[in-house]
């Protein structure tokens, strides 16, 4: 593709502006293959500006062959304005979304200031330590801050991202005995453990079982109003049940406590042990 790309022939202003009409106004698709291919040099030389991000050169010329084509697509021939010039923005920042995209499994910003800092905060820390005296952390990202416009925060976090790639947490800790350890089995969860969670479910279901035969006890209105006023997520007033039944709610909550002593003494009856705990 390279090679290729250099051997194709440079196009005239009259020659560019003719085929950007074409595409533009009779979607002329081979008009659009000789813009491309005539600008593919210029895609290739922006991409090697980015090769120190360790990225596949070929995936950021593809991606900057992207940003060409969307160039073409908008781009205005009545403009006074040489192609190159116009497409130039759209391959960068083709490249520079392709490389903020998969160059960290960690997001970073997409704003333009951080976009700013993350593809030339080395460039301006290099400057500064250039023919003066060598400045602290706190200074130079103070001056990275200023000459940026981004906070001195932001300036710290993604000098840290970028002082050393990113470490999988299946990578082996040496050890001084015979077994390895990943670096994720060093990491603490707040999790209950999984022999926690079966004892829970077992006891749900137990508590469950127990609950559903005691409400055996209760007659219809009885079961009801626990029904309504306790088991429900969305629990109803006593007045608004008492409505509903045609009754007072001093009258629901008198039915109600005593349908809960029937269910307590049903289910201390059932199971003895909850006494003892109680």
């Amino acid at each position: 593709m390279a090679r290729a790309a250099m051997r194709a022939p440079y196009l005239s202003r009259d020659e560019e502006r003719d085929l950007a009409l074409r595409w533009k106004e009779r979607g002329d698709q081979e008009a659009l293959n000789r813009i491309a291919t005539a600008h593919m040099r210029l895609v290739i030389s922006m991409a090697a500006k980015f090769r120190n991000f360790g990225l596949s050169m070929g995936d950021m010329i593809q991606e900057g062959h992207v940003g060409l084509l969307e160039a073409a697509a908008r781009f205005e021939p009545e403009r006074d304005v040489r192609f190159s010039t116009y497409a130039s923005w759209w391959i960068r920042a083709s490249i520079q979304d392709y490389i903020l995209r998969n160059w960290s499994i960690v997001r970073g910003g997409t704003s333009s200031a951080q976009k700013a800092l993350f593809f030339n905060l080395r460039r301006i820390r290099a400057r500064l330590s250039q023919g003066r005296e060598p400045l602290s952390t706190d200074a130079v990202y103070r001056e990275i801050s200023a000459a940026i416009g981004v906070p001195e925060a932001d300036v710290a976090v993604m000098d840290w991202r970028l002082s050393a790639p990113d470490t999988s947490l299946n990578a082996a800790l040496p050890t001084d005995g015979d077994s390895s350890s990943d670096r994720q089995d060093f990491l603490v969860s707040d999790a209950p453990l999984p022999d926690e969670v079966a004892f829970e479910a077992i006891d749900d279901e137990r508590r469950s079982g127990w609950l559903k035969q005691a409400l055996r006890v209760l007659n219809e209105r009885e079961l009801r109003i626990i029904r309504e006023r306790r088991l429900s997520d969305d629990g109803v007033t006593l007045e608004e049940l008492g409505e509903t039944l045609g009754i007072s709610k001093e009258r629901v909550r008198q039915i109600e406590s005593r349908a809960l002593e029937k269910l307590k003494t049903a289910l201390v009856k059932a199971n003895p042990d909850l006494a003892a705990a109680a």
